[in-house]
């Protein structure tokens, strides 16, 4: 068992415990973070005049080779030792000698892990927001696409008014900019260096820990060593975020599962992410959309596990805090793959337009404009209420949408309504009469449009 540490103990660690408190297993994959923060210090402390210049180009070469070797498959991750830290010294070691020993001074294990962890979640904030960029793209193209595919708008899942495809697609537009917003909010609280900060009380050696978070494109570094090894908020917050993220993609989902229904066919979801039946062979299932909502539950998950183990821990460093990783990479690794199959499910799926259209009719989404005609013509709201609520019971009765309705029907239970009515209740007219801004109307519509592209142009 290859540990750090040892002088103070008089016989081996039981297996058991050690296999227990090991975490290589899962911290290897912060093996790029690791040898990455080990250059930077190695510099930072030949720079003090710690390290001669020798010590560090022998170190940095070390690490270097240890680092291709590790991403040619060359060298592998080996259960023998405790944690990544570990790993990554004692090859130092053997291939450097007494140099390798020479790395850790001025540092521990617990600002080594903080250090790791904050830039590993740097790097994966980045790859997120890259992900959510790509949806938001196609987003924006759907809803380009479908200025003029009418759909009916929901409240409480019962019909409403009318709306467009790409009024509905734009609410998620709005949901997932927040998602990218957030995640900068974060990376830009998280990115102080704790590096220097030791294993809790810094160190009498005299680092430059300015210079450090400079190699390491922080923007400074963290003002309180207790903090800075007992801090883990910003992965608290970047849950909270996943979670927030997963949520939208669930509701998204949901949607699509709806629409994809028999009762409703909205939309055809493409077969490369559909599944079928083993026992029923009319069936194809929107099964991406299904494990996208399902595995929403897994990164809350994660979420109130982190908040669980955080809640009872004195200051500063303490072993509980091992558990913020492999949730933490699971949760990462889901949302990724998520919103990635999320993207190519939207981009290839068809809508079916004439069906989304007369959904709207059928469901009586027009009754608020026809209730608006009759204002129009001098009507007190409340009366004109009433009136339509009567035209829509009659419509009911017989099994016809409000579109269908004779001039005379209308005129039965109100003189009001004139041959105009069908055109101030036709979906395009609905729609297009709704042009204040973040409305369903076109010219409404294109305003959004371009200022959402302007936003991808410049974020």
């Amino acid at each position: 068992m290859a540990q750090l540490w040892g002088g103070r103990f008089t016989k081996e660690t039981d297996q058991l415990v050690y296999n227990f408190n090991a975490s290589l297993s899962f911290d290897q994959k912060l093996y790029k973070q690791d040898i990455t923060g080990s250059m930077a210090h190695a510099a930072m402390l030949a720079r003090q005049g710690i390290l001669t210049e020798e010590e560090k180009e022998a170190i940095t070469e070390g690490l270097q080779g240890i680092l291709a070797d590790i991403e040619a498959g060359v060298l592998e991750f080996s259960p023998e030792y405790e944690d990544i830290h570990s790993f990554v010294e004692a090859n130092l070691i053997a291939r450097k000698g007494d140099v390798g020993k020479k790395l850790h001074t001025g540092r521990s294990r617990n600002d080594q892990v903080a250090l790791d962890m904050k830039m590993y979640v740097r790097d994966e904030i980045g790859e997120i927001d890259s992900l959510l960029k790509e949806l938001l793209t196609s987003l924006l193209h759907i809803m380009k696409e479908n200025l003029h595919t009418y759909m009916p708008g929901f409240t409480h899942l019962q019909k409403a008014q009318p709306v467009t495809v790409a009024h509905h697609f734009g609410a998620y537009f709005e949901m997932f900019k927040r998602d990218r917003s957030r995640m900068t909010d974060i990376r830009k609280r998280l990115n102080l260096c704790p590096l220097g900060s030791g294993a809790l009380a810094g160190t009498t050696y005299p680092l430059d820990r300015a210079y450090t978070a400079e190699l390491l494109g922080f923007d400074g570094p963290t003002l309180n060593s207790m903090d800075s090894v007992a801090d883990r908020d910003y992965l608290i917050e970047l849950l909270a975020a996943l979670s927030t993220v997963m949520m939208h993609l669930s509701r998204f989902c949901e949607e699509i599962i709806v629409w994809n229904s028999n009762e409703y066919q909205f939309v055809e979801i493409d077969d490369g992410y559909s599944t079928g039946s083993s026992i029923m062979p009319q069936k194809k299932n929107p099964d991406i959309a299904e494990l996208v909502r399902g595995k929403t539950g897994r990164v809350y998950g994660a979420l109130m596990s982190i908040l669980t183990t955080m809640k009872g821990i004195p200051l500063a460093y303490n072993k509980d805090m091992q558990e913020d990783k492999e949730f933490t990479f699971d949760a990462i690794d889901t949302v990724k793959g998520c919103i990635a199959l999320f993207n190519g499910m939207i981009s290839t799926m068809e809508f079916k337009k004439e069906n989304m259209e007369n959904s709207a009719k059928n469901g009586f989404t027009n009754a608020t404009d026809a209730a608006d005609y009759l204002v129009n013509h001098g009507v007190p709201f409340r009366d004109a209420h009433g009136i339509v609520g009567r035209l829509v019971l009659t419509c009911i009765e017989k099994n016809i949408s409000l579109d269908e309705m004779s001039l005379e029907e209308y005129q039965a239970i109100s003189p009001v309504f004139e041959e105009d009515i069908y055109e101030a209740i036709s979906m395009k007219k609905c729609v297009e009469k709704r042009n204040t801004i973040g409305a369903p109307g076109t010219d409404a519509m294109r305003e959004v449009i371009a200022i959402q592209e302007k936003y991808l142009t410049e974020n």
